[in-house]
């Protein structure tokens, strides 16, 4: 999508109003649609719509041995995948820069054990461990990409069931494990501190949150910042501008205030899929 002056004028105005081109408000969200346990063979799934913004997430387990320097975590691991049908930008090799920065946001925003306890993964103190794979596939780019993988993630691994271990033999450098392959006798993930991602964008001289494809191109510059609870656990800034300290205050602020919401509404509405085994949509 390129924009002529005269689009990029009309939506510039349009943000000075507070009158945005699809009508939303500066602080307004588009409407999501999440559907949960999706992908047959996963140990969690989800997929998110944002508007034009489509995302599948599949979480998948592995034993694994725990690194050296952190004896008592298990692990977790981002991959993004930017199919050549998102948006003509991913053709070809286009969409590997993108896909490596949002797997490393991520993977920043779940470093700190207050956003996500690894401990819990932890079967055999230095000897044995549960590995978590989350594969993401962008199926369709239309604005606000962050907000919407780090809500699907959230919510795939909500769904994941981490299967139990049923016994422990250690013989020498030898460990044998024996893991449940019931379904009925496994765990969930506690994910209710994982770190919910808001992408502030500055179009003019005002600040707007949910930018779509078009308003993406008229920003001067976006601050991705991840809340984990209610604190910051990573702030990422995109774009080739720069913002004036008051200005990067007044994103964060307004980034924080949003992600409190966000990870509000998807809270109830996970608690509601599982209530009624069907999609949900947040508001």
């Amino acid at each position: 999508m390129s924009l002529c002056d005269a689009e990029k004028t009309f939506i510039l105005h349009g943000v000075a109003e507070n009158f945005r081109i699809d009508g939303r408000q500066r602080e307004d969200y588009r409407y999501m649609e999440l559907e949960t346990d999706i992908v047959t063979h996963a140990f969690g799934s989800a997929r998110l719509r944002l508007a034009n913004t489509d995302v599948l997430v599949a979480v998948k387990l592995e034993v694994d041995v725990p690194f050296p320097e952190r004896p008592y975590e298990g692990k977790i691991e981002f991959f993004v995948d930017c199919s050549a049908n998102a948006t003509p930008d991913f053709e070809g090799r286009g969409g590997e820069n993108l896909a490596i920065e949002l797997a490393n946001t991520l993977a920043s925003a779940y470093r700190s054990p207050k956003a996500f306890d690894l401990t819990k993964l932890c079967i055999l103190k230095g000897r044995k461990c549960f590995k978590i794979y989350v594969d993401i596939l962008i199926l369709e780019c239309g604005g606000n990409l962050y907000d919407a993988v780090s809500l699907a993630v959230k919510a795939a691994l909500h769904t994941t069931k981490v299967p139990l271990v049923k016994s422990i033999n250690v013989d020498g450098n030898n460990v044998d494990l024996e893991v449940s392959d019931s379904v009925f006798d496994c765990r969930q993930l506690d994910v209710k501190s994982a770190p919910v991602m808001v992408t502030v964008c500055k179009i003019g001289e005002h600040l707007i949150v949910d930018p779509s494809a078009a308003e993406e191109q008229c920003a001067m510059t976006s601050v991705v910042v991840a809340i984990s609870g209610d604190k910051f656990s990573t702030v990422l800034q995109i774009g080739a501008g720069s913002l004036q300290p008051v200005s990067l205050i007044e994103s964060l602020k307004l980034g924080h205030q949003i992600a409190l919401r966000l990870d509000l509404a998807l809270t109830e509405t996970l608690n509601q899929i599982s209530y009624n085994h069907d999609a949900g949509f947040l508001k």
